[in-house]
């Protein structure tokens, strides 16, 4: 324990001698071949210290929160493509439905895998597409049939069209009843129409212009547009061209264009567009949409089609129909997915009666992290980390308070870590005094602290806090 605690405080005294040598450089003795092997002693010690630390657990969840975090910033690049100005005042898309926690959802390892081959289609990278949506083809999971048509995509794209058309052929065979058949189809007289040409990658490097072309047309003479519109949706263009195409159509005020978001939202085309098309549906916000996503979910047993219908219904600030789904849905998924949408909407009273009603751990703990992180939420969490019995639900109300910024807290966080003697809990308030950046209230447990499992971590977090308090107490470890 103490040569942890030493390795500790000469990296951070190592730290600090590295920032004063470059802001004001003092005069530096010569070393040694003795000073360069304690140094060296030092260096190994520090890294088998660090090794010791649980790094695995740390790196499981930040590969997670990297995972949601690029799906967010993903659908928001999406939503963020810049359209011409509407004729009249457009409420612009609510920013919060991409708060943090809101978009990620769980998805599954064919739903990232799925994703992916996407991406790679979108960065024109063909073989990884193919490689990647094969590995869809051999797990004949509920993608296969959309990730035949994406592998037939590639591979025309890289002048294969045998295979191209062989894979088509055995898509139409083996999933008859696919609602990718159209485009199947489609594709399959694009490939037949252009073999003997030659393919190149860049075909395709004037679509942002003729998404320009259309968007302008939207406003200058949407009778022509949307019909346009209408072709790209159906052609066996881009994915990147027709969700771009949706895009515009979202955008517009036609009665056509909402007609045929409409249909696309309810089934007529291939499910990817319709995932999007159910989002996009609920940015329009008008009695008609909102029911109609409404049937939509009741009539659907598609879980991916369900959590689309769900951020539809954030888009459009729909907090009843959410409130709703987070009460009654049988799907602990969706119940989750709904708690988000209320916490990106900050519907504060709503979550808390749901607290109060909730006899699920898992999902009270979802709305404890859906909670706004306000200042008047703090008098609630201290009351309810006071009486909870539930010893992870106090943790995680813990995590809250330290979130909150109340002035009552570091307070409170310091008497319940005196009269607690769960792990986990004393855990959570040392991370919740690290949130309120209170060094010095960690000193005041440290130097009680018994346990040594707890006295290291307070250690470790005082060693990242740039505070005279933190660095006078490793200091004073480092003498004794």
């Amino acid at each position: 324990m103490k040569t942890f605690l030493n390795v500790s405080v000469a990296l951070l005294a190592g730290a600090a001698a590295i920032s004063a040598q470059f802001l004001q450089p003092p005069p530096l003795p010569a070393l040694d071949d003795a000073d360069m092997r304690a140094i060296d002693q030092k260096i190994r010690a520090a890294q088998e210290a660090l090794r010791n630390v649980d790094v695995e657990r740390k790196l499981s969840h930040t590969a997670g929160e990297i995972d949601r975090m690029a799906d967010q910033l993903r659908r928001a690049g999406e939503l963020a493509f810049q359209a011409a100005p509407m004729h009249g005042p457009v409420p612009p898309f609510p920013p919060d439905v991409f708060s943090p926690g809101f978009l990620s959802g769980r998805i599954t390892e064919e739903e990232r895998v799925y994703r992916n081959g996407k991406s790679a289609l979108e960065d024109r990278d063909w073989d990884r597409a193919v490689q990647l949506f094969q590995e869809l083809i051999n797990g004949k999971g509920g993608s296969a049939d959309a990730a035949m048509y994406w592998k037939a995509y590639a591979l025309n794209k890289l002048g294969r069209r045998n295979e191209a058309l062989s894979t088509l052929r055995d898509m139409m065979r083996s999933y008859a009843n696919s609602r990718w058949l159209d485009d199947a189809r489609a594709l399959e007289v694009e490939v037949r129409q252009s073999s003997g040409q030659p393919v190149s990658p860049e075909a395709e490097a004037d679509e942002d212009l003729k998404i320009l072309a259309v968007n302008g047309m939207i406003h200058t003479d949407p009778e022509r547009a949307i019909p346009v519109l209408e072709s790209l949706l159906k052609k066996s263009s881009s994915p990147r061209l027709k969700e771009r195409a949706l895009f515009v159509l979202a955008r517009s005020r036609s009665p056509r264009a909402r007609e045929i978001l409409l249909k696309l939202a309810r089934g007529g085309t291939n499910p990817d567009l319709q995932y999007r098309a159910v989002e996009y549906l609920g940015y329009v916000s008008t009695p008609e949409t909102r029911q109609a996503l409404s049937e939509i979910y009741a009539s659907s047993n598609d879980i991916r089609l369900k959590r689309a219908v769900l951020r539809g219904f954030a888009a459009g600030r729909d907090k009843d129909r959410l409130l709703n789904v987070a009460k009654s849905e049988q799907n602990i998924d969706l119940r989750r997915e709904a708690i988000r949408g209320l916490g990106a909407l900050d519907a504060n009273e709503d979550l808390w009666q749901l607290y109060r009603t909730e006899s699920s751990r898992e999902l009270k703990q979802e709305i404890l992290r859906a909670l706004p992180a306000r200042k008047e939420n703090a008098d609630r969490l201290i009351e309810a980390a006071r009486t909870e019995k539930d010893p992870l639900l106090r943790a995680e109300l813990i995590r809250q308070i330290g979130y909150s910024r109340s002035d009552k807290a570091v307070e409170v966080l310091t008497t319940l870590y005196g009269a607690g003697k769960d792990y986990d809990v004393r855990k959570a308030i040392i991370g919740a005094l690290r949130s309120q950046n209170n060094a010095k209230a960690l000193v005041n447990i440290a130097r009680a602290e018994t346990d040594p499992r707890l006295k290291r971590l307070i250690v470790e977090t005082l060693s990242r806090m740039q505070s005279k308090e933190a660095s006078d107490y490793l200091v004073e470890l480092l003498n004794k």
